[in-house]
């Protein structure tokens, strides 16, 4: 079977959202190595913004992530925040992708977010040893940059204005589901109680 996306596909908008959208196991023999060695690191925050997107569209958190091989640019997972969708408390971005991607070494990959990483996710970053990770947003959330810079994470600042101001819209329309999502359901609870009445 050919692969529908060859390098001379263009690379659009349309064909980042196919990517996306294509469950990460069927991209090999979709996607010709070529397409993938001729994306830039703005060609995979857009897909993880896509991605981020998709979770908004099902009514839940808008964060995306995207791992990618450093060598062959081919991506190993993609995922985005399903905690809304599928009732998980911490299915972030990172970690949707990190699962998609399964067990292997993270050592010489690179992760995507289309938001920084909250304190759990960045753990993951650094446990799992991933060499670089490429952020999207820092201007709605940020905080463990430097962590991750210490830990020996490559850390690298892309910010896609799509990104900051869907997650911008986001926190405003449901400021308790944000809240859920990095603090859990107790400091929903907390936070509705110190409120005046």
């Amino acid at each position: 079977m050919k692969p529908f996306i060859t390098r001379d596909t263009p690379v659009t908008d349309e064909v980042l959202n196919a990517i996306a959208y294509l469950p990460t196991s069927s991209l090999p023999k979709i996607v010709e190595n070529e397409f993938f060695q001729k994306l830039t690191d703005r060609d995979f925050m857009r897909i993880a913004f896509l991605l981020a997107r998709k979770g908004y569209d099902e009514g839940g958190s808008p964060i995306g992530g995207v791992i990618i091989d450093n060598q062959t640019r081919q991506i190993l997972g993609k995922g985005h925040n399903t905690l809304v969708q599928e009732n998980h408390p911490y299915n972030h971005g990172e970690t949707s992708a990190v699962r998609d991607a399964g067990r292997r070494d993270f050592s010489r990959t690179t992760m995507f977010t289309s938001l920084s990483p909250c304190d759990i996710c960045a753990a993951l970053i650094y446990m799992r040893q991933f060499q670089r990770l490429v952020i999207g947003d820092v201007t709605n959330s940020s905080g463990n940059e430097d962590m991750l810079r210490r830990k020996g994470v490559q850390v690298d600042i892309l910010e896609d204005a799509e990104a900051v101001a869907l997650y911008g819209k986001y926190r405003k329309e449901k400021p308790e589901q944000d809240l859920e999502d990095w603090q859990g359901q107790a400091a929903v609870r907390k936070d509705s109680s110190t409120k005046p009445s």
